[in-house]
């Protein structure tokens, strides 16, 4: 009997992550419980288990009395005779421990000790799945689609379920049972019936995770990331800075011909990823965070925080973005306001000293005016209609 009960409870301790010391005070606090029921009351009733074994020992501790009539609770006192059947050396006013015998407890009894087990072997059960996810809080894991409830989405995690709520779903993304996709960890809550593990989608640090997964230099230590600005779905913006001055930063997160950034574009479903270098000096980061756009000046304000943008006529669609993306990430991804305006529009706006960046506009005179645009321009020309730069940028003014 003590090799089985060891047996299952080295496979409890294995499949349910619970210590057998958990499971050792369980059967403790079961037989202290079974006592109780059984003989009315279990103050002076002890308990013993051997680890190693799993052999258990009921006694009473009974105090030995003068003689057989001053046996006035026979729970609690035991007579000359009887303590010298279990001690010889007894002698009164000791204390004796009296074996008890498990098997002489009844139904009712031995089916509490029952419950009172499976009851803590529950608790722990939780506890350890509680343990086990809130160390990975605010980290990415990979679950696998179990079923809908309502707009919210069972995500089974391997030994619990998370709720993928509808606000943290991507507008756009599809999901099927059996789908296996990563998610980031929002919250680990305990709760009576087990944790409960809030996940998402949209999070930025979703990206930010999946780049310390694929990237060794994140990982390592070696390129860090800065800042992240995301728009769940379809565009982000991250910002990186290498601390080692022979690593290229964008370069390490980008990978062989894409190969790195690509494989977190197809975890998101397409979802496009600008990676650019980080910068202390706010008018070269602004620079870099309206990538792909060129830029012929920018004019930063540390202490009000807010920049204004100067680009060629040409680029003012690229720059703004689709529907305004492309500055609105570019703001979110350096704390600053812009205020974006074509070569002719800052000549014409009050208080815009034009002059100042005159030197460094002849180094985009012959671009400005030339027929062949790089890629990315022709890419951002038919992707952006005429009217809708001149609302964006009406809109920024």
């Amino acid at each position: 009997m003590s090799k089985e009960l060891m047996e299952a409870l080295d496979a409890l301790e294995k499949e349910k992550n619970i210590s057998k010391e958990s499971l050792f005070d369980a059967i403790e606090n079961s037989l202290m419980t079974a006592c109780k029921n059984n003989f009315g009351k279990a103050d002076n009733v002890k308990v013993e288990v051997d680890r190693k074994t799993c052999e258990f020992h009921l006694y009473a501790e009974k105090t030995v009395v003068e003689t057989a009539d001053d046996v006035m609770d026979p729970s609690e006192d035991i007579s000359p005779e009887d303590a010298a059947k279990i001690d010889k050396k007894a002698k009164v006013g000791d204390i004796v421990r009296v074996p008890l015998d498990s098997k002489n407890f009844g139904r009712i009894a031995t089916q509490n000790a029952k419950n009172v087990i499976l009851q803590k072997i529950r608790e722990e059960e939780r506890g350890a799945i509680y343990n086990e996810y809130f160390e990975k809080e605010h980290d990415i894991v990979t679950g696998v689609v179990q079923r809908f409830i309502g707009r919210n989405i069972s995500i089974n995690l391997g030994h619990a379920d998370a709720i993928l709520t509808e606000n943290e779903q991507v507008k756009g993304e599809s999901y099927r049972p059996t789908d296996r996709i990563k998610v980031y960890i929002l919250e680990v809550r305990n709760g009576n019936k087990g944790p409960r593990i809030l996940v998402s989608r949209t999070h930025p640090d979703l990206v930010k995770r999946l780049f310390e997964q694929e990237v060794t230099e994140i990982k390592d230590g070696t390129v860090e990331v800065k800042a992240i600005a995301r728009e769940a779905g379809s565009r982000t913006k991250i910002a990186v800075y290498s601390k080692n001055p022979n690593v290229d930063p964008v370069g390490a997160c980008v990978g062989v011909n894409g190969s790195r950034v690509n494989l977190i574009v197809e975890e998101l479903r397409g979802e496009k990823i600008d990676v650019i270098g980080w910068d202390e000096n706010p008018g070269n980061l602004i620079q870099n965070a309206l990538s792909p756009a060129k830029i012929v000046a920018v004019f930063a304000d540390p202490d009000e925080k807010t920049a204004k943008v100067v680009v060629p006529d040409y680029q003012l669609s690229l720059a703004i973005g689709k529907e305004g993306q492309n500055a609105r990430l570019a703001a979110r991804l350096t704390g600053y306001k812009i205020d974006i305006k074509s070569e002719t529009q800052a000549k014409d706006a009050p208080g815009f000293r034009y002059e100042d960046y005159l030197d460094d506009e002849e180094e985009y005179e012959d671009e400005e005016y030339s027929e062949e645009y790089d890629e990315e321009v022709l890419e951002a020309d038919e992707e952006i209609s005429e009217e809708a730069a001149d609302e964006e940028s009406s809109d920024e003014e």
